[in-house]
Order: structure tokens, then C-alpha cells, then sequence
């Protein structure tokens, strides 16, 4: 009887040692998530913002003389506008050169737009960093996942490309991302933006 009390002892000993021994992982708070998809954005090339120009923004950029109208075509419609040395400073073509071609298909066309993008070059920003939640992420054995708002940097544009961004609902400087983090040797590593 003695030696069954022992080895009871005995193995509850050692499966409280073992119990003890077992490291639980590190916790990953939201702040830490954020800041490693901060991180990454800061460690990637500076992007410049697309904004798309509509014709409200059309007149804006005239009358701010980021670029002027140099041709009227004969159905009254139709215009080239051609960047000025101001406007040099402040956006870029997609196509390159320095003359925008208007051509919406009619007078009541509300929805046409060209893409012009900023000169002015900014990190992504990451924010409102959203719950964590337990993540099955091929290759790890513990994993998180996070919703996040990915955001263009508007540091340096205009005030007027300010005002287009803000007038035309079509522009996008914000969207809905979501980060994976995995745990591997102890640390929270990020895997990946989706």
C-alpha cells in the first residue's frame, strides 16, 4: 500500500514538472501586430496615391494651375490639358508624358475620370488593428490573424489633390486588410498581408 501511495506521489510530481516545463506561447497584443505590419510597410518602397480625376476635379486642377487646357476639340466635349511646371511637381501621368486627354461620352457623363498619380511618394499606414483570432496557417503550429485598415499617406500632396481625393466617392485611400502571424522559435513573426 505504501509503495502505491509513493508511486502516486511520485507521478503526480512529475506530471506537475512536465505541466510546469511546457512554455505557453507569448501573447500578441493588437499594438504588436499593428506595429509589425508598420514595420513591413516602412521597410517597402514609398508609393504615390491614384487619385481619380473627375470633371469637378478637372476644373479644380485648372483653377489651382496644375495643368491648362490646351486644345477644344470641335464637339466642345472633347479636351487636351497639359501639365503645367506646377503640376509637374505634384502628379504624373500613368501613360507617361504630360497631356491629359478628356474624352467622357457625353455632357451628362458624371462618371468619367482619368488616373493621375502623386508625386508625392509616402509608406502605407496601418491602423485599427481589429481582434486576433486563432489562425490554421500552413507550416505553422500557432497562428493569428488580424483585420486591419490599410491607409495611402497623404503626407506632402496638395491641398488641392487633397480636395479631388475627398470630392470624387470613387477614390480609395483606405481598405479592409488582413495580417497572419505566426509563432516560430518563441516570437510572433508576420507571414503575411492579404
Amino acid at each position: 500500500m505504501l509503495n502505491w501511495k509513493t508511486l502516486g506521489v511520485v507521478a503526480l510530481m512529475s506530471a506537475g514538472l512536465v505541466v510546469a516545463g511546457c512554455k505557453s506561447a507569448p501573447e500578441l497584443s493588437k499594438d504588436q501586430a499593428l506595429k509589425m505590419v508598420q514595420d513591413k510597410y516602412d521597410q517597402t518602397a514609398p508609393v504615390g496615391v491614384n487619385i481619380l480625376v473627375n470633371d469637378s476635379g478637372m476644373r479644380q486642377g485648372a483653377t489651382a494651375k496644375l495643368w491648362d487646357r490646351t486644345k477644344v476639340f470641335p464637339n466642345k466635349l472633347w479636351a487636351d490639358f497639359k501639365l503645367t511646371a506646377e503640376g509637374k511637381k505634384a502628379v504624373v501621368l500613368p501613360g507617361g508624358g504630360e497631356t491629359i486627354e478628356w474624352r467622357p461620352a457625353s455632357l451628362e457623363d458624371k462618371s468619367y475620370s482619368v488616373v493621375v498619380t502623386t508625386v508625392a511618394a509616402n509608406h502605407l499606414k496601418a491602423k485599427d488593428m481589429g481582434d486576433l483570432q486563432d489562425e490554421m496557417l500552413p507550416g505553422a503550429d500557432t497562428a493569428k490573424a488580424g483585420k486591419y485598415t490599410e491607409a495611402a499617406n497623404l503626407t506632402g500632396v496638395p491641398e488641392t489633390l487633397q480636395h479631388m481625393i475627398a470630392d470624387n466617392p470613387l477614390n480609395k485611400v483606405s481598405s479592409k486588410k488582413q495580417a497572419d502571424f505566426a509563432l516560430e522559435n518563441g516570437a510572433w513573426v508576420l507571414k503575411r498581408i492579404e
